[in-house]
């Protein structure tokens, strides 16, 4: 059994609160120059990133990756799109979330793994606010209990 070396670089923490996550799927990032060094440096956004499937490809977009500072001419467009590695039936799948009203692709982790940038991509729907309002609420509540329980036994 081999031990996975995984190393998250970026999280898009505000996701699970925007949206009900329905699907998650592990994809590899295609990068370009200097880009790998700027990922394994931490220097990577993706809180406004989302995904697209076109021609039969999956794209990412808005995923902010700063200019590596020792670039110089090798550097990209830290905006541009970048495409996703996946299998054609997973591409499928993922396209068929989103033919359905109110879903969208959102990558909620960049990672490297076993040496490899990948992204966990998921299938999401976006929450209401008296979704976001019930969330807050819930976690609230648990958070009273908890308190309440290390209170007793204090």
């Amino acid at each position: 059994m081999k031990k996975e070396n995984v190393k998250i670089v970026a999280t898009n923490r505000k996701a699970r609160h925007e949206y009900f996550i329905e699907e998650t799927i592990e994809a590899g990032l295609v990068l370009k120059g200097t880009e790998v060094k700027s990922v394994r440096q931490g220097k990577i956004n993706v809180k406004e990133s989302y995904a697209v499937v076109e021609n039969g490809e999956v794209y990412v977009y808005n995923m902010h990756i700063s200019p590596y500072e020792q670039g110089n001419i090798y550097n990209v467009d830290p905006i541009r799109k970048r495409k996703l590695l996946l299998h054609k039936r997973e591409i499928r799948k993922l396209d068929s979330f989103i033919m359905q009203k109110g879903y969208t692709l959102i990558p909620l982790t960049v990672y490297i793994k076993d040496g490899l940038v990948k992204v966990e991509l998921a299938a999401a729907k976006g929450k209401k606010l008296y979704d976001k309002r019930e969330s807050i609420a819930k976690k609230d509540a648990e958070r009273r209990i908890q308190q309440h329980a290390s209170e007793k036994y204090m």
